[in-house]
């Protein structure tokens, strides 16, 4: 089974890529499933139900996200909804949304970090009550952990190792060259990157971006414009044993 995992979608000129790359990356590494990561895909910042149904639409099957979740209140009704959309599972149990689900015999994680991001609940033993719970240990299953700091997410790839499929990470837009498989079988990356624009800081337009460090004024930041990165990680796992085989990172750009 061949996974695909997007890094973080930056507004519309990240939805733009995904729609004109996804098709043909699909077919060019058959794959059976797509995860992609779009808590900044409305203006770079958070998820609007629109924003979601033009991933879904351009070929995404799962939409995980992060800390900016709840930025556009409209989307929260749906976290409860059909829609193959989650939050992370270490929120407080009584929020709105899902951590987790199944698509295609899939099970796709979302965990948030806590090291400079938040008062969240413990990401460790958060993933160890759901997989007591669920008891699958041969389902592939692929962990997108939204987090800032790399040692907490090296620490959960040495955490789970042997005991998910993939753990990857997404929040900080920067590819990682450290794709690699773990002594236990857990395909691992510490950040898959964004599909954004090339010319940007992180994503934002760099002007906009320069300014709010230098002014520290809180405002609405700019999306970057030009020439777009489409960061990803292709995971294959053995159906049978829920082992990763293979993990190599894709990078496409596009006008």
């Amino acid at each position: 089974m061949r996974i695909l995992a997007i890094g973080d979608i930056i507004g519309k000129p990240g939805r733009k890529a995904v729609r004109e790359l996804l098709p043909g990356l699909c077919h060019e590494y058959a794959i059976d499933l797509v995860v992609g990561n779009g808590e900044n895909a409305a203006g770079g910042l958070g998820l609007t139900l629109s924003t979601a149904r033009e991933l879904f639409d351009a070929g995404v099957d799962v939409i995980t996200s992060g800390n900016h979740i709840w930025n556009h209140k409209e989307i929260i009704p749906y976290l409860d909804s059909e829609l193959a959309l989650l939050r992370p599972l270490n929120y407080p149990p009584a929020n709105p949304g899902c951590g987790y689900l199944f698509k295609n015999n899939v099970l796709v994680v979302n965990l948030i970090g806590r090291v400079f991001m938040g008062n969240f609940d413990c990401p460790f033993r958060t993933m160890d009550q759901l997989l007591a719970k669920l008891e699958h240990k041969s389902t592939p299953i692929i962990v997108d952990f939204h987090a800032e700091a790399t040692s907490e997410k090296v620490a959960m790839g040495k955490y789970l190792d042997g005991k998910v499929s993939a753990v990857l990470g997404t929040h900080t837009h920067v590819g990682t060259v450290d794709a690699h498989i773990l002594p236990g079988g857990t395909a691992y990356a510490t950040d898959i990157g964004m599909v954004g624009p090339i010319d940007s800081v992180i994503g934002i337009d760099p002007d906009s971006a320069i300014n709010g460090f230098l002014t520290q004024i809180p405002r609405r930041l700019a999306v970057g414009k030009g020439r777009v990165n489409f960061d990803a990680i292709l995971v294959e796992v053995d159906e049978n044993t829920g082992k990763a085989v293979d993990i190599q990172r894709i990078r496409r750009t596009v006008d």
